[in-house]
């Protein structure tokens, strides 16, 4: 019975971590240009690329909360940080490329590489960060 005394903490920080992953993919859904969700339903590889790099940069800096956490709240407040550096992380990159949702919504590689590769980069030295 010692081995799962920590399961009710577990779920607690899963189901929390999983709440702020949907609360994510919203708020970054809304916050791009492109309705990543339907391209991906149209089969647009870029979109699916873009995305999916950009969720596990915001993955990993939210695994570093939860590992580092003092407490449930503390880690909400340090994955809603890393919500908006991710979201800040799209729009820095949208200034660099102003057409950027429309080459991904044309199912155009380069800039969603770009944009995946810039989210999860950042995504790392975020997580990196939050070790404190």
């Amino acid at each position: 019975m010692n081995s799962i005394s920590g399961l009710s903490d577990f779920l607690l920080y899963l189901a929390t971590a999983l709440s702020l992953i949907g609360l994510y993919l919203a708020t970054y859904t809304f916050a791009t240009a492109h309705n990543e969700l339907a391209l991906i339903r149209q089969d647009v590889t870029a979109a699916a690329v873009a995305l999916g790099l950009s969720l596990a940069g915001f993955a990993l800096p939210l695994a570093a909360a939860i590992f580092n956490a003092q407490s449930l709240l503390d880690c909400v407040v340090w994955g809603l940080i890393a919500l908006i550096v991710q979201i800040l992380v799209y729009w820095l990159v949208r200034l660099a490329i102003p057409d950027l949702s429309r080459r991904i919504a044309d199912g155009r590689m380069a800039p969603a590489v770009l944009l995946g590769a810039v989210s999860f980069a950042v995504g790392i030295v975020n997580a990196a960060a939050m070790t404190y």
